[in-house]
Order: structure tokens, then C-alpha cells, then sequence
């Protein structure tokens, strides 16, 4: 048996172990269990540090190598000139805020929120509308997942779920710095503790717990919005009482917080491993629509199911039977189960328990 980080876990590993929740008070996954891109994204919806698994993968595991001769849809934007210049000023983006963030962190330089945010709204002003600025996070996704980059992308889908929920201008301004700033505990977290490969001792996983406690305690003093240092200390509460640090509930969260809450798991969940490119968005819906309704703030979070959903309406995916077709309806009560165009033949996915959205091409 061996411990395995949720983000390098490949499908058909067995779990050697039970999986609950933080709280221990929930079965997410049993041991004996074969993993698959769904259950790993379950793990990364619940916020899963590392597992235990077996040596070997099922005897009937296979990982999908991709034909190199057909192109993906990722891999037909990597081409475009559009995707080349974000991808610059993304890396540009990066650079900065890693090192505008580690003056603040490690060196006590004073903090310009306004400067350290102003790359992201380039971004968002660039010309690029939501359904853009999706697209080109899940084509620009690496396998490593530095905290640098996963706190722009929240702050890039947090402005966005702040568009569709029509909040002022003044608002998504604090609720994208929020988002750049929900993980800055983070960085006083050992990083042999946060990639160990062994099991974590209980003082260890305990450590790692207080990152939301340790981002407060760096901005708590500075010159910020309460939502912004909320942010930093409530992101992995949720709305049933099962988040931490201080298991809060309902409306005793701040409202910017279920929003970050929300751009937190779907970046986390939809980031490339190194068996497969970015999960596939319908997957990460699919678990926001079984195991999110309680857990986050219920309008926010359909907001943000309704609006993504809509973004691919009309694009071609395959499906787990290999399938490929056209999204051409959205239910609106299965929206990870829109009806898909293949030839002649409309599939319902609301009424096909079996079929689901493996791939967008």
C-alpha cells in the first residue's frame, strides 16, 4: 500500500482505505473502491488531501493515451494567436503576483491590493467574455498546480460568477481580490508537507488545516476589505456546517466567501493530471448538482451551473460510450445532462442514467 496526493492519483488505483470527509462524519469513498475520473474529482470536491491505495491498478485499468493525430478542442485553441497572447500575459499575471505576494508574505513589504489585482483585470478586460476566459484556463492548465496560479484562476472565475450574479462593479472588484488572496496561508505551509508523498502525521494534516486561519492572520491588519481577509479565513466553510476551520453555517459565512468557495473546488477539481488533460467541465457540474446544493449557498451556486452550463451549449463532445455529438438543450433540472445531436438521433442524458459528457472536442 502506498499514500498518493489526490492530484497524482490515475484511474484504476484502489483505495485501501474508507475516505470521509474532513469532520469524519461522511463515507465519500470505500475502501476496495476503483478509481476514476469521477470519484477523483469527488476527492477534489471534498477537499481530500492524499489517500491510501493499493500497489497495483485493477487488473482491467487502462489509461487513455490520446490518438496524436486528432487534435482536441484544447488543443486547436493552444494554436490560435488568441490563445498565445492570454497565455502570455497569464504567465506574466503569475510572475508578478508570486512575487508581489512573497514581498508581502516573507520580506513585510507593505501590500497594494489595487497593483498585485491589476494583471487579473487586464485579463478579464482583454476582450476575452466568460466563456472565453473558461476555455483558455482549461487549455492553459499544467500538471503542477502552484499556488501562485490556482489563486489567479479563482480570482479570474470568481469576476466572473460575480458578472452573472450582477453585482456592481465596485463589489466584483473586492470579491476578484478576495480571490487572488484566498489561499496566502498557503505559503506558510511547509511545502515537504503540503507534496509529502507519506501519510501526514495528525500534527502534519492539522498544519495544513490552519492555512485559513494563517491567511487572516496576514491581512487582518492591513488595509483591506473585511470581505477580502473573510475570504482568506471562510473559504472551506460551507453552508451545512461540514467546512473548518470553525465549522460555520448559512448565513454566518460571509457571502464572498461561498462565492470563492465555489471557484475554489471547480478550479481544483477541473485542473489537469498527468494522465489526462483538464476534467471534462460536465463532470465537475455533475458533482456541484449531486453533493453542492447543501453545501454551498444554493443561488450562487446555480447561477454558476446555469451560466457554465450555457457557455457550451452548441459545442461537440464524446460521450462515456464514445459518441460523439452536438449540445443542442439544456435541462434544466439535470444540467449536467443536457440533450446531445448525434447524426440523426437526439439523446436525452437526463433519461440515459448510463451515458455522461466525457470530453468537450
Amino acid at each position: 500500500m502506498k499514500r498518493v496526493m489526490t492530484s497524482e492519483l490515475l484511474p484504476g488505483m484502489i483505495l485501501a482505505e474508507n475516505v470521509y470527509t474532513y469532520n469524519n462524519d461522511q463515507l465519500i469513498l470505500p475502501k476496495g473502491f476503483t478509481l476514476n475520473d469521477k470519484s477523483i474529482a469527488k476527492l477534489e470536491f471534498y477537499s481530500t488531501i492524499n489517500v491510501l491505495v493499493e500497489d497495483e491498478l485493477a487488473p482491467d485499468a487502462e489509461l487513455k493515451i490520446p490518438e496524436e493525430n486528432v487534435l482536441s478542442y484544447a488543443q486547436r485553441l493552444r494554436q490560435t494567436q488568441e490563445f498565445k497572447l492570454f497565455k502570455a500575459d497569464f504567465e506574466n499575471a503569475s510572475s508578478e503576483f508570486e512575487n508581489g505576494i512573497n514581498d508581502v508574505v516573507k520580506n513585510n513589504k507593505p501590500l497594494d491590493v489595487t497593483k498585485l489585482a491589476a494583471p487579473i483585470f487586464s485579463l478579464i478586460e482583454s476582450g476575452h467574455g466568460p466563456s472565453n476566459i473558461f476555455d483558455m484556463l482549461h487549455s492553459l492548465r499544467q500538471y503542477d498546480d502552484a499556488t501562485y496560479v490556482h489563486c489567479i484562476n479563482v480570482a479570474l472565475i470568481s469576476n466572473i460568477i460575480g458578472q452573472w450574479m450582477k453585482m456592481s462593479e465596485n463589489d466584483i472588484q473586492l470579491l476578484t481580490q478576495a480571490g487572488l488572496l484566498h489561499d496566502v496561508g498557503k505559503l506558510l505551509i511547509p511545502g515537504n508537507i503540503i507534496s509529502k508523498p507519506a501519510k501526514l502525521t495528525a500534527s502534519e494534516y492539522s498544519l495544513v488545516q490552519t492555512h485559513p486561519q494563517e491567511g487572516y492572520k496576514i491581512l487582518k491588519d492591513l488595509d483591506l476589505n473585511p470581505h477580502v481577509k473573510n475570504v482568506a479565513l471562510m473559504h472551506h466553510e460551507r453552508c451545512d456546517g461540514s467546512g473548518y476551520p470553525l465549522h460555520l453555517t448559512g448565513s454566518q459565512i460571509d457571502p464572498y466567501a461561498k462565492i470563492v468557495a465555489i471557484a475554489d473546488v471547480y478550479d481544483a477539481m477541473t485542473s489537469a493530471r498527468v494522465y489526462r488533460g483538464p476534467l471534462c467541465p460536465f463532470v465537475a457540474i455533475s458533482l456541484f448538482e449531486s453533493e453542492g446544493l447543501q453545501k454551498y449557498d444554493v443561488n450562487t451556486v446555480m447561477t454558476f451551473l446555469v451560466n457554465i452550463v450555457n457557455t457550451y451549449l452548441l459545442n461537440r463532445v464524446k460521450l462515456s460510450n464514445g459518441l460523439e455529438g452536438d449540445i443542442v438543450f439544456i435541462n434544466r433540472d439535470h444540467l449536467s445532462k443536457p440533450t446531445i445531436r448525434v447524426g440523426d438521433r437526439y439523446i436525452d442524458l437526463s433519461i440515459t442514467s448510463d451515458l455522461y459528457i466525457t470530453e468537450i472536442i
